[in-house]
């Protein structure tokens, strides 16, 4: 079988698992759980094979005119290179892994079939993303990829939580559709074809004639798909869904479009100098703001959110700087161990018995009651936090590398200004990560607050699976040297300076809250349990979270975040207010203008409406009350009637006798 003939078959499996599932869900519910898992499993193979023909070499290209449009054909085509072949990958096994914990995780629940489907869809979406060499068909994917996020994190729809995210989700990213479509378009006019190869051509030659314009407009719409500032606000409240859905956003799919789709056209963007500064900032701004935000979390599936959103500010920074390789190679390395930690999660609030524990003001004794999601969570916050040997570390320090060469001009890809910025950032949200993961850490698994019923061990597809991400988390970054082929030919390894810098400023971050976390502790008793009151609507194990003494997380004295952050944590926990500025800008305005446009259509053009309405109906009002049925009337009306046109006809004559 050829190559390529495997890369169609890559994702169109899953297509064909999501469709079968929702044909068969309720028909069939014994094969809702295979169909979910093995087109999955068998596209990840597919993908493997693909990777280890294409081998970080020769691009491989297929294309057939998918139809003619008169002016710039869309093409039905391929385009794998290095990049490609190992985010495809990625993938699959993240979703892979995410329907085998789903099958645990999500056992009791009615709407799997259809969660299943989607989820399958959702990979099939991402997949034409990456193996897509034609700019539109790639947009078919980034826009299914959109609305089965709008299903998927609304899978709750019975909470107000679940329905608003959704729709904040969906609308947040559509705004940042729109202008990337426009700059689709004005990038297929200048370039003449919407063929990836075709556009990189015409840039190679200088041949854009609006480089800074089209580079804008498609940063809005990376910006919204990747949650950078200012459209991140949707990520933390998409915690709403189920976390394997969590684990699949912020892993694999829907972000991930964003930083893959700007390497993938790097050259576009490298084109315009303000372009390129524009995307530093943005991402600088990301990575300290959204560190700040998740060191002032409670919830700890909104730490792992804004987490998300700094990393992928790191990757934002990479191409900022020109650097797709590292950018990449974070991209990868994060999906392991973020897909880990957001599982990890959903073993803890699993073991809980109920989607509520998820304030760590409210954790106790999990260290022991989850061993597995104790150890691989572990794992996985030593690579966010950036530890050698773990897999963040070298994953993070190829992007100060990259800021650091391009701030010292031995790149001149970017601005010597995009590397000062860029690696700045860098280097202070690792001493914030560092800090806000081990913060993490202690009131997750050393917390003081009252303990929720045990719910006994977690199902072995739920276990097994964070092993299985725990081995990338530890030893991907270890393969960085035999990585080179694949990601142009630039090595990524970590060089003394940065490595230095960043790993002094994650200990330094980490060290400063255990010390505040101890001192606190110690201040503090613990929160004493009351008796259980399960909710009468609840499943059995569910527990209110209000049968507890435990202080409102605002109010928590044990939080280190609190003391670190000072005056700044009201602010930093509430998002910097970006969404009630978003209110106050946008939507209230835009409810007032409908509001007005509501008062006239109601009050004036309906009022002409009725008015017209009401005359015809008292014309014909009166024409029947003259219709009564009697003879008698009918011939004394005529005679009147001639009496009157006689008498006037006899007037109108002498009128004009007279004159």
């Amino acid at each position: 079988m050829t190559t390529t003939t495997l890369a169609v078959l890559v994702p169109l499996l899953p297509f064909l698992g999501s469709v079968a599932g929702l044909l068969l869900g309720r028909t069939a519910p014994g094969f809702v759980r295979p169909l979910a898992v093995l087109p999955t499993l068998a596209a990840a193979v597919l993908a493997v094979l693909v990777a280890v023909r294409q081998g970080g070499g020769k691009t491989i290209e297929a294309s057939t005119q998918l139809t003619p449009t008169g002016s710039v054909p869309i093409d039905l085509s391929l385009y794998i290179d290095g990049f490609a072949a190992l985010v495809a990958v990625l993938v699959c096994v993240i979703a892979t892994c995410v329907q085998v914990y789903s099958t645990g995780y999500l056992r009791e629940d009615p709407r799997y079939p259809s969660y299943a489907a989607l989820v399958s869809l959702f990979t099939s979406a991402m997949l034409l993303v990456v193996y897509s060499g034609d700019l539109m068909v790639l947009l078919v994917g980034w826009e299914i990829m959109g609305i089965c996020s709008y299903f998927l994190v609304g899978h709750y729809w019975e909470t107000p939580e679940a329905r608003a995210a959704s729709l904040k989700a969906f609308l947040v990213t559509k705004l940042g559709d729109v202008p990337f479509l426009i700059g689709l378009f004005a990038l297929a006019t200048d370039a003449g074809t919407f063929q990836i190869t075709g556009v990189l051509g015409t840039v190679a030659s200088g041949g854009l004639d609006h480089p800074t314009l089209i580079a804008l407009l498609l940063l809005a719409g990376v910006a919204g798909k990747s949650a950078q500032f200012p459209l991140h606000t949707w990520l933390p409240d998409a915690m709403a869904g189920p976390t394997p859905v969590s684990a699949l956003i912020h892993a694999a799919t829907m972000v991930a479009a964003g930083i893959y789709f700007t390497a993938r056209l790097l050259p576009v963007f490298a084109a315009s100098a303000a372009a390129m500064t524009v995307l530093a900032v943005m991402a600088a701004v990301t990575m300290v703001g959204s560190a700040l935000a998740a060191l002032a979390q409670d919830d700890i599936k909104r730490v792992l959110a804004y987490s998300t959103i700094g990393q992928l500010g790191y990757m934002a920074g990479a191409l900022a700087v020109g650097d797709r390789g590292a950018a990449v190679f974070h991209l990868l390395s994060h999906a392991a161990f973020k897909a880990l930690l957001f599982l990890a999660a959903g073993t803890v609030i699993h073991a809980a018995g109920t989607n509520s524990l998820t304030a760590m003001s409210r954790m106790s004794g999990l260290a022991k009651r989850v061993p597995d999601a104790y150890w691989t969570m572990t794992v996985a916050l030593l690579a966010l936090a950036a530890i050698p040997p773990f897999a963040g570390f070298f994953s993070k320090e190829a992007v100060l590398v990259a800021a650091e060469h391009t701030a010292l001009g031995d790149r001149d890809v970017a601005p010597a200004g995009a590397g000062w910025t860029v690696l700045v950032a860098g280097l202070l949200t690792a001493l914030l990560t560092a800090a806000y993961a081990l913060r993490l850490w202690l009131r997750t698994f050393r917390g003081r607050g009252a303990e929720a019923p045990d719910h006994g061990r977690q199902p072995i597809a739920m276990t097994a699976v964070l092993w299985v991400l725990a081995i990338p988390s530890m030893g991907f970054g270890l393969t960085v040297t035999y990585l080179d082929d694949w990601f142009d030919g630039h090595a990524l390894t970590p060089t003394l300076t940065t490595a230095v810098l960043g790993t002094g400023l994650a200990a330094a971050g980490a060290a400063i809250t255990y010390a505040v976390w101890r001192t606190l502790a110690a201040r503090t008793p613990a929160a004493v349990p009351v008796p259980h009151v399960a909710h009468p609507d609840a499943e059995a194990g569910q527990v209110e979270a209000e049968a507890l003494h435990l202080p409102h997380p605002a109010e928590d004295p044990a939080d280190p975040g609190r003391a670190l952050l000072g005056p700044l944590h009201g602010s930093a926990a509430a998002g910097f207010h970006l969404d009630a500025v978003y209110r106050a800008a946008f939507v209230r305005p835009v409810v007032a203008a409908a509001s007005l446009v509501r008062f006239l259509d109601r009050e004036v053009v309906d009022t002409y409406v009725r008015g017209a309405a009401d005359s015809a109906k008292g014309l014909g009002w009166l024409v029947r009350r003259a219709q009564t049925g009697n003879v008698q009337t009918y011939l004394s009306v005529l005679l009147a009637g001639s009496v009157v046109l006689a008498i006037a006809a006899v007037a109108l004559a002498n009128a004009v006798a007279g004159a």
